[in-house]
């Protein structure tokens, strides 16, 4: 036999072996029972259907489609929860299975190749990621030793906000300040974001910094759904990624030499006093399953610093907002308030078991206005059924929160913002109750959730105890814009301007 003759029988061969392969796939596919959705495209799939507000536009798909439904992002199928029983499914049930995340541009590039907690693929890095935060960062006995900075830093807020008595105030600057400092001092030890000579970012910067990364943690990036186009950055976020990055990691890296230079400068007689200390710490244990790099400490850092700074601003402000629309909730607010607290001292965290209808405020905020609307995306790790539905591995899963925080079988006129319907009711946000999910569920729930709702708590309480809120000029409640902006958070379009006024004695406010 000629020798030429062998490579085209062996080019035959595996022809036949790959379009073998394929027909099996072929059948496999149309044996399959996918969630009902929408016909996708050729190469776009259902991105068509994707508007500039994605959680308005999955849960309008969800009206139509079901309380699960398939749609088609590029080259990833992405399945989407709508409902308690479907929330249930992906968060606990079959938590195990969705407890990882896909691969995207924002976790690639703003956290240090997927080295955070946020991101991390599920393993016994994110599993050893997770106990540090339980055990240690978020640990009941350390977040009560890290109270004085809360309230140091609530009686900033307040002083701050008497100085401005009258004059129009920007409410999410300062909520953000107030957020920004006390887990800077919590995280890094002090407010490294003072005004100095020696300070590496500034105070407004750093808050931009902060915007720009829950933005792009946030946006529907083309190339995470069409990988082979991904090189193109057809709108620029990989771009933004890589610089808010770089910034990061500048601010970053000086971190943790000053920390590392107190340790080495105290030898003997160091003793951890914030979040960076531990991290560097636990980086130094030999007895870890996987050895925490320089990279890992500075994303969990940095992960610590975000979630903790906008979920509590970002929540308060759309409460505010959502009292003026309805004046007589301030008034019912103020009543327990005076009641209980009185008009001769501060709301403290222990006062809160105590005040029903502020937490019920809260409840309802983030009922209506969650954080996170689609949650973080998870991935299915193997095959699965879901309902009835087969589930293929490495399927993107989103729970919609947003949608069933505005389900009518759950709730009465579930457009409003009525906190009553959270008082009386044993309903609360550790992700027991499926119906209420603003930190998430399961295990990759968020482990900071402690610590957001006493600040989101305590702040809300005390700017209600504090202050008669008004808009500005000839402005009128129906004037307020509710509109919000997507990303990782869902914050105001148009951050909410109001005047403070004393409601309580002058001297309240000599702190």
């Amino acid at each position: 036999m000629d020798s030429l003759s062998y490579p085209y029988y062996a080019v035959a061969w595996l022809a036949t072996v790959v379009l073998l392969l394929l027909s099996r796939r072929l059948r496999r596919r149309r044996n399959l029972n996918p969630p009902p959705g929408p016909k996708p495209w050729p190469i776009i799939g259902n991105l068509n259907l994707i508007g500039t507000l994605p959680h308005r536009s999955i849960h309008d798909l969800s009206q139509k489609y079901g309380e699960i439904m398939q749609l088609k992002f590029g080259s990833f199928n992405v399945v989407v929860g709508s409902s308690v029983e479907m929330a249930k499914v992906f968060l606990k049930t079959q938590d195990l299975n969705f407890a990882c995340r896909p691969k995207t541009a924002a976790g690639k590039y703003t956290t240090y190749n997927y080295s955070d907690i946020t991101w991390s693929p599920y393993g016994a890095y994110w599993r050893q990621a997770r106990k540090m935060c339980v055990m240690e960062l978020f640990s009941a006995k350390r977040l009560e030793s890290y109270e004085y900075i809360r309230v140091e830093e609530t009686y900033s807020l307040i002083k701050t906000i008497f100085k401005s008595s009258r004059q129009e105030i920007l409410l999410k600057d300062l909520l953000s300040t107030v957020s920004l400092n006390v887990i800077s001092r919590m995280v890094l030890g002090k407010r490294y974001l003072d005004e100095s000579e020696n300070s590496v970012v500034s105070p407004d910067e750093f808050k931009k910094m902060l915007d720009e990364l829950f933005l792009l943690n946030g946006v529907f990036n083309i190339g995470d759904s069409i990988p082979w186009i991904d090189f193109m950055d057809l709108q620029g976020y990989v771009k933004r990624m890589k610089a808010v990055s770089k910034k990061f990691d500048r601010f970053l890296e000086h971190v943790l030499d000053e920390h590392n230079s107190r340790r080495k400068a105290e030898g003997e007689k160091f003793v951890a006093t914030d979040m960076v200390d531990l991290l560097l710490q636990l980086a130094d244990d030999p007895n870890l399953d996987v050895k925490l790099e320089r990279h890992g400490v500075k994303a969990f850092t940095q992960d610590l610093l975000a979630g903790g700074t906008e979920s509590s601003a970002v929540t308060v402000e759309w409460a505010i907002s959502e009292i003026f629309k309805k004046p007589e909730i301030f008034k019912k607010a103020t009543e327990e308030l005076d009641r209980v607290i009185g008009k001769n001292r501060w709301v403290q965290e222990k006062d809160m078991p105590n005040l029903p209808y502020i937490e019920a405020i809260a409840k309802e905020t983030m009922r209506l206005h969650p954080v996170a609307p689609m949650l973080v995306p998870r991935r299915a790790r193997e095959d699965c059924k879901v309902a009835g539905y087969d589930i293929t591995e490495g399927t993107r899963v989103l729970v919609s929160v947003w949608t069933i925080g505005r389900d009518p079988k759950l709730w009465d006129n579930p457009e409003e913002f009525c906190p009553e319907r959270f008082t009386g009711k044993e309903i609360d946000v550790k992700g027991h109750d499926f119906e209420l999910l603003p930190f998430g569920a399961g295990r990759r729930m968020c482990p900071g959730y402690s610590l957001g709702y006493k600040v989101i708590e305590a702040t809300l309480a005390n700017l209600l105890h504090g202050f008669n809120w008004k808009l500005p000029g000839t402005m009128t409640n129906d004037d307020l814009n509710m509109e919000e902006i997507f990303g990782l958070s869902t914050p105001k379009k148009f951050p909410l301007v109001t005047v403070a006024e004393p409601r309580l004695p002058l001297e309240m406010y000599h702190l």
